[in-house]
């Protein structure tokens, strides 16, 4: 890769009490003029949006792409509420509705595709096509693979405990070996990224670390995400009242969600289109900007109504 990525605008606003942080990629010109579709797009767990800096240039230059802090995550900050992937899909619900143009192209990473799933079930007025990349999905036999991560969500689960535990450890290890640490766990080789988006990326995890209420905002979003994994058959009844055409993306190599549930999920949804991304992790955005940029553009093409483009 290596390429230093493109930047859209920052910008705040006040929504239902939060005060939200978002990137607008208006005039950002990759592809040719911007036109088409409004992308909304939308991070995971302990994410924000510099996962999408190499992604949304991109796609900036067919849409108006915008990506968004959810409360409590990136350079938005955290509210009094506890931060529930419901939470989240109401403020989703209301950035779409209030500051961009529906019908949107809704595009989610790991909870951001939780999130994105469930805005879709609920109002399908607002998304005109959904694509989920690596979206977290209920994993036959679970995640854990090991005693410490059974000990370790152990004691996340622990209001005020957990919280605890969490800082301490990214007190003690500091930014740098935070951002690696994650990047690791989603399957991201550090040296594949521009210097500065690592930068970036530090930089953000420095300024967290000085906000309180971010560790409960994470661990409340964590606990709520788990807890609609957990349920099943209600998350699975809100993929099969969608509508709207579907783009599933997941990597092969995906260590958080395994792609066997990507293929289960398909098997369910036969309608839904689906990609696996040979090697990619968690993130493929990330690893695979070019490719996940294509397929994104060519899937929206190819499901247009006749006499439209994106």
């Amino acid at each position: 890769m290596g390429e230093e990525p493109v930047i859209g605008a920052s910008r705040t606003l006040e929504l239902m009490g939060a005060r939200l942080h978002y990137v607008d990629y208006r005039g950002v010109d990759y592809r040719g003029v911007g036109s088409g579709p409004t992308m909304v797009l939308v991070h995971g767990l302990g994410g924000s949006h510099l996962n999408w800096d190499l992604l949304a240039p991109r796609l900036a230059g067919a849409a108006r792409v915008f990506a968004l802090d959810l409360p409590g995550f990136g350079l938005s900050a955290p509210t009094g509420r506890p931060a529930t992937v419901r939470s989240n899909l109401r403020v989703l619900t209301a950035f779409v509705e209030r500051i961009v143009q529906p019908p949107v192209v809704l595009v989610g990473n790991s909870m951001g595709g939780v999130v994105s799933i469930l805005v879709t079930a609920d109002r399908p007025d607002l998304v005109r096509n959904l694509v989920l990349l690596d979206p977290a999905l209920p994993a036959a036999g679970g995640v854990l693979r090991s005693p410490a991560d059974v000990w370790t969500l152990a004691i996340h689960a622990v209001p005020g405990i957990g919280e605890l535990v969490r800082r301490t450890h990214r007190d003690r290890i500091g930014a740098l070996a935070t951002v690696r640490e994650t990047l690791h766990r989603c399957g991201v080789d550090e040296a594949s990224l521009p210097a500065g988006l690592l930068e970036r990326s530090v930089a953000l995890a420095a300024r967290q670390s000085e906000v309180a209420g971010l560790d409960r905002a994470h661990l409340s979003a964590s606990r709520s995400l788990a807890w609609t994994l957990a349920r099943t058959r209600r998350y699975y009844s809100a993929m099969a009242s969608i509508t709207a055409p579907v783009l599933l993306v997941h990597g092969t190599a995906d260590g958080m969600v395994p792609v066997a549930a990507a293929r289960t999920t398909v098997r369910r949804y036969p309608a839904w289109s689906y990609q696996e991304l040979e090697g990619a992790g968690h993130l493929p955005q990330l690893q695979f900007p070019d490719r996940v940029a294509g397929l994104i553009l060519d899937w929206l093409d190819e499901s247009a109504p006749p006499g439209h483009q994106r």
